[in-house]
């Protein structure tokens, strides 16, 4: 299992890049996995607002439809069409072609609060 160390993690097993004020969100490899084939993606809007937590989109695979959780809260300025059009990409590649949307960070604390690499792997052996 592929685990960045350049990426902080949610307990929900989304990750977040911070890039300036954007956090760019995708789900993990341990997620992916668990999920199997993913067949479908449902993203927010640009210009919807999340809270931490609170739902961000779905994402279905030939096992189970889960929710995406946002890790940061802020307003979503970006998504990934491509994976949408493409949800293979989440199993091909979670951490690059597979991210799922940028969020403008309304408070930075929000996406220091989440788990390094180290914590995150401790999360997922347990």
């Amino acid at each position: 299992m592929l685990i960045p160390e350049n990426l902080r993690y949610s307990s929900d097993h989304e990750w977040a890049l911070l890039e300036g004020s954007r956090v760019r969100v995708g789900i993990t490899d341990y997620a992916q996995d668990a999920l199997g084939d993913v067949v479908f993606i449902e993203l927010p809007e640009v210009g919807a607002t999340v809270s931490v937590g609170g739902a961000l989109g779905e994402v279905e695979s030939t096992k189970s439809v889960s929710e995406i959780y946002a890790p940061v809260a802020g307003t979503v300025v970006a998504i990934n069409q491509g994976a949408a059009d493409s949800p293979e990409a989440l199993n091909a590649d979670p951490y690059g072609n597979g991210w799922l949307v940028e969020i403008e960070v309304a408070d930075p604390a929000t996406f220091e609060a989440l788990l390094d690499a180290a914590a995150y792997q401790s999360l997922t052996e347990s």
